[in-house]
Parts: structure tokens; sequence; C-alpha cells
């Protein structure tokens, strides 16, 4: 696999970044949150005077084998109708991102369907959905690293074209499970423990699929390594995800982490390489159990928490305006000698 060249992000600018902030015309610490981000997005800009560049969001898409184990109340070809959705304008995703002026990107990695060559749809489809990893490994690695290596290229190209901050979405019926089975392995939870409600699960539902994902843990025991454990529990859409997540760290980008399969992507990529945390901001908080351990485990605080479950990358894009604001002020605000406001002795 290939190494990925992440920068820790080194805390030279801290003190002055600190200042700049502390000597805006506001009491210390009053813009709370705010100024954390604005902090952060300084420190992976390298800046005391950061910018937002052609946000984007990539939105993946693929399907997933799992789900002939009956652990999803939709069937499977919702996932390419919301595709064709996304496509028409009409999904959450949708709205958010023309309102915030983010550019969308859809991409099939791995949807169970022959789509009609579209100029908005990115074709990265590695197989017609994974395989039911119940019974055999999702994907060999050679595909997964092969997801992985489209998701790279993505960003590659994004980034030459002057973007400097990328979120992720996915959609794809099965991939709760998947993602569940991921954060099992990635931080050594149960089933039980990882295991959420998805697209509508009772608890029936959710007991059952549980035992899924044990069985499968305990069929695949002997599987350790980052890149494998990738392959034989994610989805084309994941491991897309996961590749283009490095390669945006790797160009010290600003990365809008989102919800519950989202960061199961970045659990992945984070056991690849644990500096691309340094490029992380974290938009909300799911409501899919099982993603607040993720955070736990990643050290992560959620900016907003707003009992949002949908995927897509939604979280991402209703949280960029909060970004924007915190750019805004560290660049515009005056500071106590700029206004000629005395500042406390």
């Amino acid at each position: 696999m290939q190494e990925f060249i992440i920068e820790s992000i080194s805390n030279e600018l801290d003190q002055a970044i600190q200042k700049k902030i502390d000597l805006k015309t506001k009491p210390l610490g009053a813009l709370g949150t705010l100024e954390k981000i604005a902090s952060k997005v300084c420190q992976i800009q390298g800046t005391l005077s950061p910018s937002l560049n052609k946000p984007a969001i990539l939105v993946c898409a693929g399907d997933h084998g799992i789900t002939e184990e009956k652990i999803s109340p939709f069937p499977q070809e919702v996932t390419f109708q919301m595709v064709m959705n996304f496509l028409g304008g009409g999904a959450a995703i949708n709205v958010f991102c023309q309102q915030n002026n983010i550019k969308l990107l859809v991409a099939d990695t791995g949807v169970n369907f022959d789509f009609h060559p579209s100029k908005q749809l990115i074709d990265l489809k590695v197989r017609k959905g994974t395989r039911n990893f119940a019974v055999e490994p999702a994907m060999t690695v050679e595909e997964c690293t092969k997801a992985m290596v489209n998701g790279q290229k993505i960003v590659e190209n994004l980034h030459n074209e002057g973007t400097n901050v990328i979120g992720f979405g996915e959609m794809g019926i099965g991939n709760t499970t998947a993602a569940s089975a991921l954060l099992c392995k990635y931080t050594k939870c149960t089933a039980k423990e990882a295991s959420g409600a998805g697209t509508g699960l009772d608890a029936s539902g959710i007991n059952h699929k549980a035992d899924v994902i044990d069985k499968a843990i305990k069929l695949h025991s002997e599987i350790n390594s980052p890149l494998e454990i990738l392959a034989t529990f994610g989805g084309y859409e994941i491991a897309t995800i996961c590749g283009a997540l490095l390669k945006a760290a790797e160009l010290k980008m600003l990365i809008l982490s989102d919800g519950f399969i989202a960061t199961s992507a970045l659990l992945a990529a984070h056991a690849i390489n644990p500096n691309i945390i340094d490029y992380c901001l974290f938009a909300h908080q799911s409501e899919e159990k099982g993603h607040q351990l993720m955070l736990q485990h990643l050290k992560a605080e959620p900016i907003l928490q707003l009992g949002m479950r949908l995927g897509e990358g939604t979280g991402s894009a209703v949280v960029y305006p909060l970004i924007e604001s915190a750019v805004q002020f560290i660049n515009e605000m005056s500071s106590f000698e700029d206004a000629g406001v005395s500042n406390k002795e």
C-alpha cells in the first residue's frame, strides 16, 4: 500500500494565533468554539490569516453484500435511487451545498446499477457492490486499494483547482453495518455497543445486526492490519473516502469530518496514519449509536449536536457557515489597538 506522508502540525504558531485571538475587541474566550475553530484553521494552514477556498463535498455511493443478511429495512435499490436524487438536486445535501456555495461531487464507487453516462456523476465503480462479509471478505485488498486510489485522485484534482477545504458524504444501503463492524475492529468495542438503528431498525433488528457483525468478526478473526480490516468489512464508498481523507491531509487541506459512516473511513485512515487527525474539524455528533464511540476513540470534539443521522455529508455542509464565521472574525475583527478601545488591565 502507498505510504502517505502526513506531517504532524507543529505548535510554533500557537502562541501567535492565540495572541491574535485574545487581542480582538472582546473578553477573553468570548467567542467560545469559534475561537477554537479559528485556531485550528490557522494551525492547518500555517498562517495568521487563513482562507477558505472553493469548498467541496464528495459524496460516494456503493452497495453492500451484507444486505443479504436482512440488516436493513430498506431494499438495496434505494442506493441507486438516492444517487438519482442527488443528480436531480433533490436531496438534503444538494440543498445545503447550494445554500452555502459548496461544490458537490457525486461518485459511483460500487453501486449495483448501470447508470447512464452523466457529467454530474463521477464513475469510480470498482464492482457492483461488495461481497457479503458474513461469508467472505467484502473486498479483495486489490479492490480496496483501487477504491482508495480513486479517492486520492479526486482530492488531488480538487486541490489543483484551488480547493483547500473538503468534506465527505456517503450513500449505501447496509453501510451502517459495515461501519459498525469497522468500529468494532478498530476500537475493540463489542458488536452490541457499535450497532444502531441505521435507516430505522427496531430493537429486534438492531440485535440481529449485532449478531451478524459478531459472527462475521469471529469468522475473520485473523484479520488485523488496517488495510485488511477495511477490505474485509468496509465498502467501496468507505474505502474511497479513506483514500481521499489521507490525500487531503497529505495536501494539508482542512477536512470536515461528518457522521457515522464517513467517520468509519476516518477510523481506517487514522489506523493507517494517526497524523490525519491534525487536519480534521468534526462537524457534528450523529445520533447513530456508535458515532460517539468513534469520536471518543479519536479524542474528537464535535462542533454541533443537532440530533442528525442522515449522512450524505449533511453535517459538514451545515457546519460550514460557522467555520466561515470563525475565519472572518480572526481576519476582519478589530483588535483593541486598531479600534482605540481600552483593553483589560
